[in-house]
């Protein structure tokens, strides 16, 4: 569903992503890992078609990214830390608004529906966005996801600065998602929201991925000891180095 091949971006001299290989199945929640500056965003916006690569190639659900940009957009739906709506309009507005972009005009009911189904209480739909917390502007974007039918979700360290409660509403509505068959790319820093969500886990360094595990894999494992071994300088540490003494 969602696929990187070999996919290579430099900046100067810098390769901010390097010969990143992926393949994200429908309904698979993927976390990717990693310090700012290892390259997650830059591999969100190449499969977004915002930046061109400069070798390999990124795929939405069999359509190339570079040479078939809208028919690859057309697939996919993208969160960013910050969702930027109308602050002037309300949420069903904004949900209107950004749905008939993408080709599809529905009812006010329906995209009620669609709001309350992302965890939105309807009070909330038909009041102005300026009005929302941040935890209510991402449920506009779920129902956005779910509005355009996405078949591949992207998400930019989509639960930074949510409280608890919030964080796991948000994390439930994700589950909900991949139990669709949603293909989910969540880049993020929250080790413990890719422990409890995730169904693999990928750790980014330096543009490489320097470690791929599924969630069986990371079971008995110390995740964030096997986060930091795979940042130290040398090579990717093996599975049994993120146990604890009493795990080994």
């Amino acid at each position: 569903m969602l696929e990187t091949a070999n996919l290579t971006k430099r900046f100067n001299d810098h390769a901010a992503v390097n010969n990143l290989t992926l393949k994200i199945g429908a309904g698979e929640i993927f976390a990717l890992l990693g310090p700012n500056g290892a390259g997650k965003t830059t591999t969100i916006n190449l499969l977004l078609g915002f930046l061109t690569p400069d070798s390999g190639e990124a795929r939405v659900d069999g359509s190339n990214v570079a040479s078939d940009p809208i028919a690859a957009r057309r697939k996919i739906a993208y969160i960013p830390e910050q969702v930027m709506l109308y602050p002037r309009f309300t949420g069903i507005e904004n949900l209107d608004y950004f749905s008939s972009l993408g080709g599809r005009k529905r009812s006010r009911a329906e995209l009620l529906e669609l709001l309350v189904g992302a965890g939105l209480a309807e009070e909330s739909a038909i009041r102005r966005v300026s009005t929302y917390s941040k935890g209510m502007r991402q449920k506009v974007g779920i129902a956005l996801a779910l509005a355009t039918e996405a078949k591949a979700l992207l998400l930019d360290e989509p639960t930074s600065g949510l409280d608890p409660a919030a964080s796991h509403e948000f994390s439930q509505l994700l589950r909900k998602l991949a139990d669709d068959g949603v293909a989910v790319l969540m880049a993020t820093h929250d080790l413990f929201r890719a422990r409890e969500d995730a169904t693999r886990i990928g750790i980014l360094r330096d543009g490489e991925l320097s470690g791929n595990y599924t969630a069986e894999e990371l079971k008995d494992v110390d995740l964030e000891q096997l986060y930091l071994k795979h940042l130290a300088a040398g090579p990717a540490p093996a599975l049994s180095e993120g146990k604890t003494e009493s795990q080994k």
